[in-house]
């Protein structure tokens, strides 16, 4: 795999984000699918009970997702130099910690759901098909922890290409699923679910037979999979707060889900189905973001700096300029967009409410996310931990706090998140412009 340390800027990014912007494509769908079925053909309280469990499932993930990006950053730097024996530990190290870190999750997210959304205060007439769903869909958390952690390992070294085809492929599966499991055997949500998790499955496999099959240096190895000390720590290093930020941010988003739960399941529903168009929207910042991840770890482990900095510039642009773009499409057709999910009156009305509210800053998301991305790449995770902990988890509760008992307004719900992105992003713009890239190695 030819490295992003030579050839055109713009093209190298291009090129390897172009395939993850695909892939985000099929990733959002896949997630979608079960909420555009459930909606259309289970009615508004299964859609409730499918939307009210995004954010837990998201806290959960997100911790391990956070730590498998501690990995990337090793591997990307170690292959940028061209370190072999050092590429290898790593490889095998994440996969090793993966296993275990799937496993874990699994027990916790089948015992704990039930207690997590009665504590979310989910409506009574939600809560059985909300358990169902979870409780299935972490049974399956192996096969979706490997496929992120055997994906993390083929981005890293600058491999779009093959996750994408994966990822297609368990998209169409968990379409069929969904449709045989919920139309033909009447399975209802948790019919979703097992879908959701067959396909994981299976796009997991496809990806670790890539890269036990690969002649190239980062190939996979099953005797060779262990813990490596040294290296497990660097993850952990790098990892740990980027896992941290990124379930307590998940934790703030349950206290919103919960304030949102207040306000009944149409509430619930519209939210969730402008969620699901949020997802699209956020595509080009998740695409640009991994690429600008791994391509500041691979240059500044070949020492390349100046090329590290104007890579930076030109995906962090890119990246809002493409954000806003979909936001304002987001804002002109939301009416559509929602009532894909459910044509519900009220419940359209709710998700258009929060899209016109949030859409058109969605170039503050952007920016946030993208130094964060730059910062991680060059092993920095500690910095973007605290400044988006500090405005996306204690502001947005805060305010929430303090705002839903005195006005029991939803707006509130809806104006904290562009608020914390302005406040989050003002913030990265200051500390970005005293980096010192000579400094700035994993």
């Amino acid at each position: 795999m030819e490295p992003m340390t030579k050839g055109p800027i713009w093209k190298r990014m291009v090129l390897f984000a172009l395939p993850l912007l695909l892939g985000n494509l099929f990733q959002q769908m896949y997630n979608t699918v079960d909420s555009l079925i459930v909606g259309n053909f289970l009615g508004s309280t299964a859609l409730a009970a499918v939307s009210s469990s995004g954010s837990l499932i998201f806290m959960l993930i997100g911790f391990l997702s956070g730590i498998a990006s501690g990995a990337g950053v090793i591997i990307s730097g170690a292959f940028g130099a061209g370190d072999t024996p050092k590429l290898q530990k790593a490889v095998h190290t994440t996969v090793a910690m993966g296993l275990v870190a799937g496993l874990i999750m699994t027990g916790i997210g089948v015992v704990l759901s039930p207690k997590i959304l009665l504590w979310m205060d989910t409506p009574q007439n939600v809560m059985p098909q909300s358990v169902a769903y979870l409780q299935i869909y972490f049974s399956g958390s192996l096969g979706f922890v490997m496929y992120n952690i055997f994906v993390g390992i083929l981005q890293a070294v600058g491999d779009s290409r093959h996750p994408l085809y994966y990822l297609i492929a368990s998209s169409v599966i968990n379409l069929v699923l969904d449709i045989v499991f919920i139309e033909v055997f009447h399975t209802g949500v948790g019919g979703a679910a097992l879908a959701t998790v067959i396909s994981q499955v299976i796009s997991a496999l496809l990806c670790f037979r890539q890269l036990h099959r690969t002649r190239e240096t980062y190939r996979l190895q099953l005797r060779r999979i262990r813990f490596d000390g040294k290296l497990l720590k660097k993850i952990l290093m790098v990892g740990l707060p980027s896992g941290v930020q990124s379930s307590i941010i998940a934790f703030a988003n349950v206290v919103v889900q919960s304030n949102i739960n207040a306000f009944g399941e149409m509430a619930m529903a519209g939210y969730g189905a402008y969620s699901k168009v949020e997802g699209f929207g956020f595509l080009p910042i998740n695409s640009f973001n991994m690429a600008l991840t791994t391509f500041v770890g691979q240059n500044l482990g070949a020492r390349e700096y100046e090329r590290t900095r104007k890579g930076a510039k030109f995906g962090i642009v890119m990246t809002m300029v493409l954000a806003e773009l979909i936001g304002v499409m987001v804002f002109l057709f939301a009416p559509q967009l929602i009532a894909a999910f459910d044509s519900s009156e009220e419940v359209v009305r709710f998700g258009i409410e929060k899209a016109r509210t949030a859409a058109l800053f969605y170039c503050l998301l952007a920016y946030s996310h993208s130094i964060a991305a730059v910062l991680r790449g060059a092993g920095k995770a500690i910095v973007p931990m605290v400044i988006m902990m500090t405005f996306w988890c204690v502001v947005r509760v805060t305010f929430l706090s303090i705002t839903i008992p005195l006005t029991h307004s939803i707006q509130m719900v809806y104006w904290v998140y562009p608020m914390t992105w302005a406040l989050s992003s003002l913030t990265f713009w200051i500390y970005y412009q005293k980096i010192d890239w000579m400094h700035s190695r994993v």
